[in-house]
C-alpha cells in the first residue's frame, strides 16, 4: 500500500498514455498494463523487439507515477563500454582510476526519488550485475573507489530485447537478478502483430513532424491511398515502429503530391508483399501482358530485394537464405542493378 503523500499525488493525476497511438487489442492491453502498475512501485521489465517503442512504454509509467515531478533517468547498458557503466550507475571519487580527476555522482543518485530506466539490461556483464543486485537489495550504492555506501530511493524500470530466460540457461544473466527485475513483465509487441494501427501511427507521426517542424511548408499532412496502406500491410516491419516513423518522414519531405500511391513506397518494401508475389502467378503474367523471361526476370527481382532486406543487405546471409552461393547472388545484383536504397536509418 501506498503512503498517504503518495496517494495524494495520485488522486490527483489523471491516467495519461498518448504518445502511444494505436486501437488496436495488442496496444490496448499494453495501456492497460501501463495503467495498472503506474500506481505502484514494483519493478517492471519490458521486453520485445527493437524500435517497438519499450522506451516510451518506460516514459508512460513513469509519467503516470507519482514520481512523475521527479527525474526519469535513462541508462543504455548496450551503448556503454562495460569498464565505464559502473562508474555511470554508481558514479566514482577522484583518483578512483586513471581519468579520475574529480568526483562524479551516477545516474542513480541523479534519479533520487525519480525512476532508473535500465534500457538493453541483457548486454550488461555479469560483474555488474551482482553489483545491481546488491543495490537493488539494499537500496544502497558505493561509488567506485569509495569507501562510504548511499542510500537510493528509485523506481527500476528495465527493458530488453534478448530472451532473458536463455541467458540465464547460457550462464551469461544472473537468475536472481531476474527475478528481481521481472516482478512485472511487459512485453510490446511487434507492429506485424499490430498491423490494424498502421493508419493511426501514420498520422500521429505526421502530427509530430508538423509540431517538430512549426508547420513548415515542405511538411505538409499527406494522405496514403488505400493501395499504399495494403502495400504497407503486407510489410514484415523488421525495424517495427522506428522504421514506419522514419518512412514516414522520409515520404514527407521526398513525395510532393498530396497523395501518398505505392510507387511512392521503397522498392524493397513493394517486393516483400504478398501481392506482389502474386503478381508473379500464371495469370498475373498473362494478365499484364509480358514475356516469359520478363516475368522471370521480375520474379528473382522481387525474391532477391526481399532477402537483402530481411537480412538488412548482408550478402552472405541473403545468399543462404536463397540456398545459392554468395558469387551467384552478387552477379545477380549487378546484372540486375539492384542497390540499397539511402533510408533513414531505423535500427
Amino acid at each position: 500500500m501506498l503512503p498517504k503523500t503518495m496517494d495524494s499525488k495520485l488522486s490527483t493525476k489523471s491516467f495519461c498514455c498518448k504518445e502511444i497511438a494505436g486501437v488496436s487489442d495488442a496496444v490496448n492491453q499494453v495501456i492497460n498494463t501501463i495503467r495498472k502498475v503506474a500506481v505502484s512501485d514494483a519493478s517492471v521489465l519490458i521486453t520485445g523487439e527493437s524500435g517497438t517503442g519499450k522506451e516510451l512504454v518506460a516514459r508512460a509509467i513513469h509519467n503516470n507515477s507519482y514520481r512523475s515531478s521527479e527525474p526519469m533517468v535513462i541508462i543504455n547498458c548496450g551503448a556503454i563500454p562495460g569498464e565505464l557503466l559502473e562508474s555511470e550507475l554508481f558514479g566514482h571519487e577522484k583518483g578512483a582510476f586513471t581519468g579520475a580527476h574529480r568526483s562524479r555522482i551516477g545516474r542513480f543518485e541523479l534519479a533520487d526519488k525519480g525512476t532508473v530506466f535500465l534500457d538493453e539490461i541483457g548486454d550488461m556483464s555479469p560483474d555488474l550485475q551482482v553489483k545491481l543486485l546488491r543495490a537493488l537489495q539494499e537500496r544502497k550504492i558505493e561509488r567506485v573507489g569509495g569507501i562510504t555506501t548511499t542510500n537510493i530511493d528509485v523506481r527500476i524500470i528495465s527493458a530488453t530485447n534478448k530472451d532473458l530466460v536463455a541467458s540465464i540457461a547460457q550462464g551469461t544473466f544472473r537468475e536472481d537478478l531476474f527475478y528481481r527485475l521481472n516482478v512485472i513483465p511487459l512485453k510490446v509487441p511487434p507492429l506485424r502483430d499490430r498491423i490494424d494501427d498502421l493508419p493511426v501511427l501514420i498520422d500521429h507521426f505526421q502530427e509530430k513532424i508538423i509540431q517538430r517542424t512549426n508547420g513548415y511548408n515542405c511538411y505538409t499532412k499527406k494522405t496514403f491511398s488505400d493501395e499504399a496502406i495494403s502495400v504497407l500491410n503486407s510489410y514484415s516491419w523488421p525495424g517495427n515502429i522506428r522504421e514506419l516513423e522514419n518512412l514516414v518522414e522520409r515520404l514527407s519531405v521526398m513525395v510532393e503530391s498530396e497523395l501518398v500511391m505505392p510507387s511512392d513506397l521503397p522498392d524493397y518494401i513493394i517486393a516483400s508483399q504478398t501481392q506482389a508475389i502474386d503478381t508473379m502467378s500464371i495469370s498475373g503474367v498473362f494478365q499484364k501482358g509480358i514475356g516469359f523471361n520478363e516475368a522471370v526476370d521480375e520474379y528473382q527481382r522481387s525474391l532477391i530485394l526481399y532477402a537483402l532486406e530481411q537480412t538488412h543487405w548482408v550478402k552472405a546471409r541473403a545468399a543462404d537464405l536463397l540456398k545459392m552461393n554468395r558469387t551467384t547472388l552478387v552477379e545477380k545484383i549487378k546484372k540486375m542493378n539492384i542497390e540499397q536504397e539511402q533510408d533513414f536509418p531505423f535500427l
